[in-house]
């Protein structure tokens, strides 16, 4: 593999020797952030993350919980601004646009938000058209054939009339996806897809994460700590730890990577830390035990 160029986001997060999975910088990346700070409060969550998106790519961005992984989403479809630091799509630089300009910047990025976010007052159909009525001028025909359509896509072409609460959760998760791509989008944001499903259910989002970009040619990027999706979809992987990258490569290096945090996490271990921390709490309870104490019996 070529080693990243001194420039190269790689390079300046320091994620040498996999860095940029080209070893170049991306003439044309669909999104990009470049040095974005980002902290809430006296809590820093992204500690200048510098990132180009490969056009028609799946992205996939892991990490524990709390590193930062669905801030650096937002930040992309402008719902986040930086403390510091640029963000750009397509070309445009969107952490400096107002409000009124973001609107045709969202309608070309689909998000998938944790857990479908889907609106509970609503039928499917409404659910999957609401963003058509918000962003586009078509008629109620030209509306149901378009929810129709991604409805099929999914799998879910029988389910127009349904309520949210009539769908198990992979089928709302289902519709969130149809949701996320009825505007016909450049770039599609999935904020952990399959968290809370069982393997055989988080695989029909991971096939149709597969099919969409293949059919629809959008590129994707997908929030996760699941190793067993990130391993299906993703043609790169980045490993966001403490607000920072450090491991970014195609699947077969990221898994190659010597780094032990990378490693703990591809195996799904404990830090030694926390481990230890464990450890001297129970030896201490062993000598003096109190936590499992009996209470007494009230009179």
């Amino acid at each position: 593999m070529t080693p990243p160029t001194e420039d190269s986001p790689a390079a300046m997060n320091g994620t040498t020797p996999l860095g940029d999975p080209t070893g170049e910088v991306l003439a044309d990346p669909i999104a990009e952030l470049r040095d974005v700070h980002k902290a809430f409060g006296p809590e820093p969550v992204l500690g200048g993350v510098n990132l180009a998106f490969q056009r028609g790519e799946i992205t996939v961005i892991l990490g524990p919980s709390g590193t930062g992984k669905s801030v650096l989403l937002k930040h992309i479809v402008g719902l986040i601004k930086p403390d510091h630091g640029e963000v750009y799509f397509d070309g445009e630089r969107v952490d400096r646009m107002r409000e009124a300009e973001l609107v045709a910047i969202r309608k070309r990025i689909g998000y998938m938000f944790q857990l479908g976010a889907l609106f509970d007052s609503m039928t499917v159909g409404q659910n999957v058209a609401f963003p058509l009525i918000e962003h586009t001028d078509q008629d109620p025909a030209q509306r149901r054939a378009s929810v129709q359509h991604v409805l099929d896509l999914v799998g879910l072409g029988d389910m127009l009339e349904k309520m949210p609460t009539e769908l198990s959760g992979g089928q709302q998760r289902r519709v969130a996806l149809a949701r996320a791509v009825v505007l016909h989008p450049a770039l599609v944001l999935y904020d952990e897809p399959t968290t809370g499903l069982d393997p055989v259910r988080a695989d029909v989002i991971n096939e149709l994460i597969l099919a969409l970009a293949k059919t629809m040619g959008v590129s994707s990027i997908v929030v996760t700590h699941d190793m067993a999706s990130a391993n299906k979809v993703a043609d790169r992987m980045i490993l966001l730890h403490e607000g920072r990258v450090i491991c970014d490569g195609r699947p077969e290096q990221f898994r190659a990577s010597d780094n032990a945090v990378v490693q703990r996490f591809i195996h799904g271990e404990a830090d030694e830390a926390d481990l230890a921390a464990i450890r001297r709490a129970f030896r201490n309870e062993s000598a003096n035990p109190t936590l499992f104490e009996q209470p007494e019996a009230r009179a």
